[in-house]
């Protein structure tokens, strides 16, 4: 970009949080604080983005939704407050919030035995605020349970051979002899469901659910094929071959299989359906710059992570991009190749992770200013 004089340069900020240290409407701050202390005339704009995973509620928010809260059943069965987000008939509702790991003791993991009811609850209160549109955004989960516990929230009835139902999370579904849809919420048939993702894996297999995620939420190479299997049951019983198969059937411990299976939900990558509701197109077309970011820039980031698509529908528009990151782990033959013209990390001013994390805010600005001295000066 070519701009020699920066109070007609406006710049669209639209990053993702740095997970641990800075929330995405704080990087948006810094980012802002740094470039208008290089060029104090620039027209700072912000769209602060998720992918449907942590952050995503926040990211509503930040747009003019209004936060709400419930008290929800944890992974663990405990009692949570979770929140939502709501604006006139629309609800976007993170996972995460209710059944995430964020909600596990540290250092505690319970990949058999995590359950997504506290989901189910989360939607319901939704659905009883008016919402006849809800997103549900899915990743960060404690959960392998395919969504059978956000099922049984919302009225389904699933039984083993005594009649009994199953006990809590993925494990459980092995025992799993009937599955009963039909009490599901009568209001879920005249509601539009979206299941917003960054991952498309299917349900079951190598690149399923247990096998991909299991292990980041504790589960050993033994608990993942106990898990897969239960999978498979789960599946069979609900005669939902091709749901398993579908794209986004496997995220979050395949919490999107249960949607798309009961709530028929419609599956879209996360940071495509955030940058709609968030007004990113019209923000965009203001834009001369857009600089967006993640806590680290990596392979995941070219799968569906929201810097990746910030950065696609910036390149379809001829708007020139640039990254900020905590940890900056691609060529840059690879940013190029992904629309962005060059990446900006902490880790450049202060090599010790530590201290990039404790002081995150104050480096990112400092980033800032030398993305306005390359750029717009």
């Amino acid at each position: 970009m070519d701009v020699t004089d920066t109070r007609r340069a406006r710049v669209l900020i639209a990053a993702d949080k740095f997970k641990g240290s800075l929330t995405a409407v704080e990087v948006a701050e810094r980012i802002g604080a740094g470039l208008r202390h290089a060029a104090p005339d620039v027209v700072v704009e912000s769209v602060p983005v998720a992918d449907g995973g942590d952050g995503t509620v926040d990211a509503a928010v930040a747009a003019g939704f209004e936060r709400r809260l419930v008290e929800v059943t944890g992974p663990l069965g405990e009692p949570v407050t979770a929140a939502y987000a709501l604006r006139g008939d629309t609800a976007v509702v993170e996972m995460a919030e209710a059944s995430g790991l964020r909600h596990l003791p540290p250092g505690v993991f319970a990949p058999l035995t995590a359950a997504t009811y506290g989901t189910g609850e989360l939607l319901r209160a939704a659905l009883d605020a008016g919402a006849r549109s809800l997103v549900l955004g899915v990743g960060g989960s404690a959960t392998n349970d395919g969504g059978a516990g956000m099922l049984a929230a919302l009225g389904a009835r699933l039984l083993d051979a005594r009649g009994v139902p199953v006990g809590p999370g993925g494990a459980a579904l092995a025992d799993l002899a009937t599955a009963d849809l039909s009490g599901l919420d009568a209001r879920l048939a005249d509601t539009e469901v979206v299941l917003a993702s960054d991952v498309d894996n299917p349900l079951l297999g190598p690149k399923g659910a247990a096998a991909v995620y299991g292990p980041q939420k504790g589960a050993t190479q033994e608990d993942v094929a106990t898990l897969d299997a239960a999978l498979a049951r789960f599946a069979e019983v609900l005669d939902a071959a091709a749901a398993a198969e579908a794209p986004g059937a496997g995220a979050a411990g395949g919490v999107g299989f249960g949607a798309l299976v009961g709530l028929r939900a419609r599956f879209r990558p996360g940071v495509e359906v955030l940058m709609d509701m968030l007004g990113f197109a019209g923000a965009l077309e203001r834009a001369d710059l857009v600089i967006t970011g993640e806590g680290s820039l990596d392979e995941q980031t070219l799968h569906g992570k929201a810097p990746a698509g910030v950065a696609a529908a910036a390149r379809a528009r001829d708007v020139e991009v640039v990254a900020v990151c905590g940890r900056l782990a691609l060529p840059p033959a690879a940013l190029t190749a992904a629309g962005i013209r060059r990446a900006y990390a902490l880790t450049d001013i202060e090599p010790d992770p530590a201290r990039c994390m404790a002081e995150a805010g104050p480096l990112l600005e400092r980033l800032a200013v030398d993305i306005a001295r390359d750029v717009l000066l």
